[in-house]
C-alpha cells in the first residue's frame, strides 16, 4: 500500500511530462508557426488558391472513401460474424493487411497496376483513362490505407452480439433489412460511428501512399499533408503551420467526439 502511494504520484507526474513533450508541445508549436506572421498570413494561406484546392481535394477523397468503407465494413462484419463458411479466417487476413503494408510500399502497387507502363496502363490510355497522377489514384490509396478501421471495428461487436436476436426477429416475421435496423444495428451503432471517426482521421491525414501517386502538383492533385511539406520545403513555415493547424483541429475535433462516443458506448 505504502509503494503504490509513492509511485502514483511518479507515474502520474511521469504520464503528464510524456503527453506535454509529445503532444502539448508540437500542438503549442503548430499554433504559435501559424500566427507568427500575423492573422493576415494565417488567412490568406488557407485561403489562397493552391490551398483551397488542396482542402478541398481532402474533403473530396474524405466524402467518397468513409461511405464506401462505411458500407464495405457493415457488408463484410455482417458477412464474417453471421455466417460460418470457408475461407472466413482468409478474409479477415486479408482485410488486415493494409495494417501489415507501408504505405509507401501500397503506393508503389498501384502504380506497378494503373500507372503508364504498368499493367493496366496500355489499357488505360487506350481508354483515356488517367489513375495515377489524378484523383482516382489518391482515391485508391488513401481506400487501401484506410480499408480495415471500420471493418475491424464492427467485427468484435457483432461477434460478441451473438446471433440470437436476428434469428428470433426472423423467426417472427421480420426481413432482412428490418432485423438489421431494428436489432443489429442500435447494438454497433456507436462502434460504426467510432469506426468512422477513425476512418476519416487517417483519410485526411494519410501521406504516404498518397505522396507516391499524386505526383505531388501543386494546384491539381496535392491533399493537405502534401501541401504542407512542399510548404514546409520551400521555407514558407507560416503558411505550412497554418495549413497544419487546420489539420490539427480536425484531429482535436475527432479526439472530442471519439471521447463522446466512448462515453456513450460505456453507458450503455
Amino acid at each position: 500500500m505504502t509503494e503504490s502511494k509513492v509511485y502514483k504520484p511518479i507515474l502520474i507526474v511521469a504520464a503528464f511530462l510524456f503527453l506535454t513533450l509529445f503532444l502539448v508541445l508540437p500542438l503549442l508549436i503548430i499554433f504559435i508557426g501559424a500566427f507568427s506572421q500575423g492573422f493576415y498570413v494565417f488567412w490568406y494561406s488557407i485561403t489562397e488558391p493552391a490551398a483551397r484546392h488542396a482542402i478541398f481535394l481532402t474533403i473530396i477523397v474524405l466524402i467518397i472513401t468513409v461511405p464506401l468503407h462505411t458500407l464495405f465494413g457493415l457488408t463484410a462484419a455482417w458477412a464474417l460474424t453471421k455466417f460460418r463458411f470457408r475461407g472466413r479466417q482468409f478474409i479477415i487476413t486479408l482485410i488486415e493487411i493494409p495494417f501489415a503494408i507501408s504505405p509507401v510500399i501500397a503506393g508503389l502497387i498501384f502504380i506497378i497496376l494503373y500507372g503508364v507502363n504498368g499493367f493496366f496502363g496500355e489499357w488505360l490510355i487506350d481508354n483515356d483513362l488517367q489513375v495515377i497522377f489524378a484523383l482516382p489514384g489518391i482515391i485508391l490509396a488513401t481506400m487501401f490505407v484506410t480499408l480495415p478501421f471500420i471493418a475491424r471495428e464492427l467485427i468484435p461487436l457483432m461477434e460478441a452480439q451473438g446471433t440470437d436476436a436476428e434469428e428470433a426477429s426472423i423467426t417472427l416475421g421480420a426481413g432482412g433489412f428490418r432485423t438489421f435496423y431494428h436489432v443489429t444495428f442500435p447494438a454497433i451503432k456507436w462502434g460504426l460511428l467510432y469506426g468512422v471517426i477513425l476512418c476519416s482521421a487517417r483519410a485526411i491525414g494519410e501521406f504516404g501512399a498518397v505522396s507516391v501517386v499524386s505526383g505531388r502538383i501543386r494546384g491539381a492533385t496535392n491533399t493537405m499533408p502534401l501541401h504542407v511539406e512542399i510548404l514546409y520545403n520551400e521555407y514558407q513555415f507560416a503558411s505550412a503551420f497554418s495549413i497544419a493547424l487546420l489539420m490539427s483541429l480536425f484531429a482535436i475535433f475527432t479526439i472530442i467526439i471519439k471521447q463522446i462516443v466512448e462515453r456513450k458506448q460505456h453507458l450503455r
